[in-house]
């Protein structure tokens, strides 16, 4: 990732919505981004607070939202109404395989489906800009 574009581009966003540029979005975004993971607002928060953030609650669920607006960040829900963020800045469309008994995630890349995805929307006429593919079950520690 390159944070200045990161940061250029998250810029050129807040200008053109109105939004206040404010040093504590940025450090919201540098957290987001680099966090590699799927997270909660929660867990953000927690995060910047032990690396000595003096960043709000408030602000860091403002500027997540933001960051999905400007498409910088994924919002998922992988059920049980649990919220979870994910960079999607320069990051490829990509599935999860989702354990329902202990919450792992587990993301993959398969071309095959990203041709299928592909087929569909051409066949309806569609002009899509990503694509959601979640697979539910159990992972290997649950499963024998």
């Amino acid at each position: 990732m390159n944070k200045e574009n990161a940061h250029e581009e998250f810029k050129a966003f807040l200008k053109a919505g109105k939004h206040r540029i404010t040093p504590e979005r940025f450090e919201v975004l540098d957290y987001a981004i680099e966090s590699g993971d799927h997270f909660t607002a929660d867990e953000l928060y927690l995060e910047m607070k032990a690396g000595k953030s003096n960043v709000s609650r408030a602000t860091v669920y403002n500027s997540l939202e933001l960051l999905v607006k400007c498409e910088m960040l994924a919002k998922r829900n992988f059920g049980e109404n649990k919220t979870l963020y994910e960079s999607s800045y320069n990051i490829q469309n990509h599935g999860h395989l989702i354990c329902k008994v202990c919450g792992n995630i587990i993301e993959f890349n398969n071309s095959k489906v990203s041709e299928i995805v592909d087929k569909i929307v051409l066949k309806n006429n569609f002009k899509a800009d990503s694509f959601q593919f979640n697979i539910f079950g159990e992972c290997d520690k649950h499963s024998r």
